[in-house]
């Protein structure tokens, strides 16, 4: 895997567990709508799988 990822918050994590919350904001992602850009690795891969329901790979 080689180059980078756009992982964008398209669900609010307001009334998730702890977990979900501190993985979220482990990837940069602060308000609804952000994209951020993070090199495609297995770990942020893995980041992402843990809350597909909050989060949204853009391509």
């Amino acid at each position: 895997m080689a180059g980078t990822i756009r992982i964008k918050l398209v669900r609010s994590p307001i009334c998730t567990p702890q977990k979900h919350k501190n993985i979220v904001k482990g990837l940069g992602l602060r308000k609804l709508n952000q994209v951020v850009e993070r090199p495609d690795s297995p770990v942020f891969r893995g980041m992402v799988k843990k809350v597909p329901h909050l989060l949204a790979v853009v391509e």
